[in-house]
């Protein structure tokens, strides 16, 4: 089974590396015989064994009969989407590990695919190595599924872990991680929460059935989070968490990503560093909880090659993950309920701002100047009327029921 790899960078070095590594298992376990005919980049690499496949001009692939499957690991959305566009329209399957790609083009893809008896598959796009977009499409399809909740983004996920662990600021942790190489460069799409928007926008996409367009979830990222927030999360016996959540009531689906304080107790607590856990709920089954490496060459790669061997074993046919075009109308999040824990400047001991908030629970981590308090379960329209009536708010985060 010839395929193409476009792409020559992180994800698509390690597809190679996992297809030349475990060959003989992969044939062994699925009967797949796989050889990589060429990787599509725009370099060479003289030196290097990859040399002789390289080709630059993708034409060669998209017109050679023999290649029955791309995988498109080059990031970004063009000319990510044309040249998957191209290959599904010339009947071959496509896989990706890209999750901007999927959430904006998806449908029209998987339609694409659809029609062109091929399969257009992205199990790498969220979480990374942790197998959940094929349980989703298979092992969960009796279920009736009403809510998703995990943390997705694994720099986030490793900052906030450091910051906690070791009493440091964002700034100093994010420049740790772009050093380790956990954090890019630009890294505004992890730490304003933009790339776990777009997965959580795949993933209830695929829940409920029905297009989520990710511009249309509220979105928070962590660049706010200080050690100050961290001394009353530990005060309270609690942690912080960027968590991606939708929820399915009926016809209506809410969806939000933000930081939330976590209870010590809560799984999600427990996973740290650049590690992702994902909760699905289902009507029968109750939650399931999908855990592993969020990120991480190898790991990502092994799920790419989890979907090239599906769609060798199912060549013209069209076996996909897949969604109704129909846009999913998501909910205000202003009329979500819950809690709030709320930083104010002033004294603990003559909490004016806290009566705004009714019965509250004070809580003091001995910061000079200020004070913090957990409000009463609330709409997040009332949290802000009352925040703006207050006025001496320093910092909010919501509190994971």
């Amino acid at each position: 089974m010839q395929i193409a790899v476009l792409g020559y960078g992180t994800v698509g070095s390690g597809v190679v590396h996992v297809i030349e590594e475990n060959h003989d298992i992969i044939l062994a376990k699925s009967g797949v015989d796989l050889e990589v005919k060429y990787v599509l980049d725009l370099r060479d690499f003289p030196g290097d064994p990859i040399q002789e496949k390289i080709v630059h001009d993708y034409d060669v692939i998209v017109n050679d009969p023999g290649i029955q499957i791309v995988v498109e690991v080059m990031g970004g959305v063009e000319p990510a989407f044309s040249f998957s566009k191209r290959a599904l329209e010339a009947g071959k399957s496509v896989c990706t590990s890209n999750k901007e790609l999927v959430a904006r083009h998806g449908t029209e893809l998987i339609a694409l695919a659809h029609e062109h008896q091929a399969s257009y598959m992205f199990e790498a796009s969220c979480g990374g190595g942790i197998p959940v977009i094929r349980p989703l499409r298979t092992c969960l399809s009796q279920e009736v599924l009403d809510e998703i909740t995990g943390i997705v983004n694994g720099t986030t996920n490793y900052i906030l872990t450091k910051m906690i662990d070791e009493g440091l600021e964002f700034d100093d942790v994010l420049k740790d991680a772009q050093q380790k190489g956990y954090a890019e460069r630009n890294p505004e799409a992890d730490v304003e929460g933009y790339d776990a928007c777009r997965k959580l926008a795949i993933l209830s996409s695929l829940a409920y059935g029905k297009r989520v367009d990710y511009n249309d979830i509220y979105t928070e990222g962590i660049t706010k989070i200080t050690s100050s927030d961290i001394l009353y999360a530990k005060k309270m016996d609690k942690t912080i968490k960027l968590l991606a959540y939708s929820h399915k009531d009926g016809e209506k689906v809410t969806a939000m990503v933000a930081p939330y304080l976590v209870d010590r107790r809560d799984p999600l607590a427990g996973v740290n560093g650049v590690f992702n856990a994902i909760f699905v709920h289902g009507n029968m089954l109750g939650d399931a909880m999908f855990y592993g490496q969020g990120a991480g060459k190898d790991a990502t790669a092994s799920a790419v090659v989890a979907d090239i061997i599906e769609e060798a074993q199912t060549v013209g046919k069209s076996v996909m993950s897949e969604w109704s075009p129909e846009k999913q109308e998501l909910e205000d999040v202003a009329d979500t309920r819950k809690q709030f824990f709320v930083r104010v400047k002033g004294d603990a001991a003559q909490p004016g701002a806290a009566k705004q908030f009714g019965d509250v629970q004070l809580i003091d981590a001995g910061a000079a100047g200020e004070y913090g308090f957990v409000t009463p379960v609330m709409s997040e329209a009332e949290y802000q009327a009352k925040a703006a009536a207050c006025g001496e708010i320093i910092s909010m985060i919501r509190i994971r029921a």
